[in-house]
């Protein structure tokens, strides 16, 4: 499922010293790692083979190597549909680096792939996959599992990407939130984060990238509009060297909804 030559390209890039903090394996507050990994499909029966495989081989299989939960999400609006995102929390960097090898000897886990990974050129099982390693904020260290998960609960999604021109301009926007009271702005708007990251290996760098989520779009407006109001936001935010001229180069924004079978 993962490709070798991504994994092991991970802790050879020397541009990426943010790894370091994730070699040495897991402590009881170490941020966790997050494998990215986003496919693009067509219409047809590339969404059902993928959810198949996902519901059926992968999450099974993962939960067994100890990763949980696993998120599985379905873009709404930002991107082309059907595109599936999966988020697979890793505690430490050789958790990372050993998965491949835990599906490898996972006998149901191969059983159950093969209409996945048996896929044949004229009828393939998505169009393509890309893959990015994401670092928790150490201040927020673990994903956060919304309360509605638990009843299937109404979830509505918004993934954010912050990039920057620079390192210098990506580390002070993850400083206005890490350490800066951004995130305690978010809550106490009504912005309620699933997670927060640093992009430490993958396209569009540099960048950070979080998640949260609302109950419907009414209630992504108002929180916002709560958000954009706050006094301290807006001192925050005209803070010299930290004003978004400055410092964030380009914001995307996806929605995205919960697969029925997502641990998330």
């Amino acid at each position: 499922m993962l490709r070798r030559d991504f994994l092991t390209s991970l802790v050879a890039l020397p541009a990426l010293s943010a790894i370091d903090e994730f070699q040495t394996g897991a402590s009881a507050g170490a941020p966790d790692l997050f494998i990215w990994r986003q496919y693009s499909l067509r219409t047809g029966t590339e969404p059902r083979r993928l959810a198949d495989f996902l519901q059926g081989a992968a999450i099974p299989a993962l939960n067994r190597a100890g990763h949980k939960p696993v998120g599985v999400f379905e873009v709404v609006t930002g991107l082309p549909t059907p595109t599936v995102f999966v988020m697979t929390p890793c505690s430490s960097m050789e958790s990372v680096v050993s998965l491949e090898a835990a599906l490898d000897k996972d006998e149901a886990f191969a059983s159950a792939a093969v209409p996945y990974m048996d896929g044949s050129p004229a009828d393939p099982a998505y169009v393509r996959q890309d893959v990015s390693l994401l670092g928790a904020f150490p201040k927020f260290p673990h994903i956060e599992v919304p309360a509605a998960t638990a009843t299937k609960g109404p979830r509505l999604f918004e993934l954010r990407t912050y990039e920057s021109h620079s390192e210098k301009a990506h580390r002070a926007k993850v400083k206005m939130f890490s350490e800066m009271g951004e995130i305690e702005i978010f809550r106490r708007a009504g912005l309620t984060p699933v997670f927060f990251s640093r992009t430490l290996a993958g396209p569009r760098m540099p960048s950070l990238v979080y998640m949260l989520v609302h109950e419907n779009m009414a209630g992504r407006e108002k929180s916002w509009d709560a958000f954009r109001n706050d006094p301290d936001w807006k001192k925050l935010s005209a803070t010299p060297g930290y004003t978004d001229p400055e410092i964030v180069s380009n914001i995307t924004t996806v929605l995205l909804r919960p697969a029925a079978y997502s641990q998330v």
